[in-house]
């Protein structure tokens, strides 16, 4: 792999950082939505359920179970349940302030990677074959003749850099695109879900204060 870079040029190694950076966030995010995930139709139903029997303690005991962006959201509304609608929504809306960055970690800093390394295989390619016709003009001006391996290591230079890019940004465009809709399902699943506690701590606003 040493000797690949080497022979692929000095842009190998920006593209090779790249490929590092873009495999590290890929498995990153594939740890964290494996461990946020939760069958959200049995936690809700739970959590529903306590809450209408105004256990509302309990409700919260039972998101405090699982430190992730849903419960922790749901969390919030549950500890301003006395309060008026608009306040609850406040809550809500502040703690996803910083949810949902959770969420978005390092995305950003993949898409980077999926755009920047194919320019920087183009970039690869560019110069690979200006070392090629520099070596056309000096064998040229020098002897006369052009020498068929001294082209070679410009044209390899040229394909290996093009094709290495490629190899990092598309793996890393897919994952960017594929963690993009994990984002959207749980930011989707959150606001449904808040949007439907906070409609049953309002119907059982009364209930709740009388029973605090």
């Amino acid at each position: 792999m040493f000797q690949l870079l080497v022979k692929g040029g000095w842009l190998m190694l920006p593209i090779a950082v790249c490929s590092v950076f873009s495999l590290a966030i890929i498995i990153d995010r594939f740890v964290y939505f494996f461990r946020i995930s939760v069958d959200s139709e049995v936690f809700l139903s739970k959590l529903f359920s306590l809450v209408k029997k105004l256990q509302v303690k309990e409700a919260i005991a039972l998101c405090e179970e699982k430190d992730i962006p849903l419960t922790n959201i749901l969390k919030a509304a549950l500890l301003n349940y006395d309060q008026p609608k608009e306040i609850i929504k406040e809550a809500v809306d502040e703690t996803s302030l910083y949810e949902v960055p959770r969420l978005e970690k390092n995305l950003g800093l993949l898409a980077t990677i999926a755009h920047i390394s194919p320019l920087l295989g183009l970039l690869g390619t560019v110069t690979g074959i200006i070392n090629c016709f520099s070596a056309i003009e000096k064998n040229a001006a020098s002897l006369g003749i052009v020498n068929a391996g001294d082209l070679a290591k410009g044209i390899y230079e040229a394909l290996f850099t093009t094709a290495f890019g490629l190899v990092v940004a598309i793996p890393s465009y897919i994952a960017y695109n594929y963690f993009v809709n994990r984002v959207n399902f749980h930011v989707l699943e959150m606001e449904k879900s808040t949007s439907e506690l906070i409609s049953v701590l309002t119907e059982k606003s009364s209930s709740l204060v009388s029973n605090r």
